[in-house]
């Protein structure tokens, strides 16, 4: 069974307090981008004990495979469920590491999804994203994979009508990653939400100010989308990608100024295409 494990983009993103038991509650709308995706596939091994294989193709995990959490996804749903045989999973890796895109969370989700499939477990989504919630506090939304008011450390959905369709997302990443670790170094809880998402266009990530001081390249990669004409412009997550929101028109100034764009940080762009 095959399926496509896409990443996400932030709609700002407020830390709002650093609560008791170490982590912060966050204020965030997460947004699916469905164009930018690991592709995975799961074999099941009939008349054999339990166990997983992976193999990888495309970019190199950054982490050896029983830390990976594909491989931390079946264990526990083995532990929790009958699953019984050997699985073999090959994962082509396009979604980068260190990029606040969710791209090993999506590919937990996903496993849970095809492995609650191929088993014939009958797990409702809620079911689903109860069970990959201790994998990382993003992994329940792309269980349910649509526009999402986030809050809690992330864990706590509520479907938003939200669309950015037909706008133009062009997305950059420079070379170097930004640890989750790294980007809450310094910061300073806001105490403050996102508000109305009808002022979607005001929203801010608040981990920009630490992470720009640390790498004053993303911050230009941001300012030049903005400069380029982009309605919304922003770091998703904790970094390092950056995006941008046009209104496109094949003929008019922003299809010339996003061909600029497009030259100059050729190396960079992971996606840029219309929603």
């Amino acid at each position: 069974m095959k399926i496509k494990a896409n990443c996400k983009i932030n709609i700002g993103l407020r830390v709002v307090r650093k609560r008791a038991d170490g982590y912060h509650d966050i204020d965030t709308v997460f947004y699916p981008v469905y164009g930018l995706y690991d592709e995975l596939e799961i074999i099941r091994i009939p008349d054999s004990a339990e166990g997983i294989e992976i193999i990888t193709n495309g970019i190199p995990l950054d982490c050896s495979p029983d830390q990976n959490l594909i491989y931390r996804c079946y264990q526990q749903m083995a532990d929790n469920y009958p699953i019984g045989n050997k699985v073999i999973v090959t994962l082509d890796k396009h979604i980068p590491f260190g990029a606040g895109l969710g791209g090993g969370s999506s590919d937990a989700a996903h496993t849970a999804i095809l492995l609650n499939d191929l088993f014939h477990l009958h797990l409702s989504r809620q079911q689903l994203a109860d069970e990959v919630k201790s994998l990382g506090a993003d992994c329940p939304f792309f269980i349910f994979n649509t526009p999402c008011h986030a809050t809690g450390i992330g864990d706590e959905l509520v479907p938003v009508d939200f669309s950015l369709a037909g706008k133009r997302l062009l997305m950059i990443k420079p070379e170097n990653g930004v640890s989750t670790k790294e980007a809450y170094s310094g910061l300073i809880p806001s105490g403050k939400t996102l508000g109305p998402v009808s002022n979607w266009k005001t929203w801010t990530n608040d981990f920009e100010k630490t992470v720009f001081a640390k790498h004053p390249e993303i911050e230009y990669i941001k300012k030049r989308l903005i400069e380029s004409g982009a309605e919304y412009a922003a770091m998703s997550g904790s970094g390092s990608t950056v995006f941008g929101l046009f209104q496109y028109n094949p003929e008019g100034r922003t299809a010339a100024d996003l061909r600029i764009l497009e030259n100059e940080f050729a190396s960079m762009i992971i996606f840029n295409d219309t929603l």
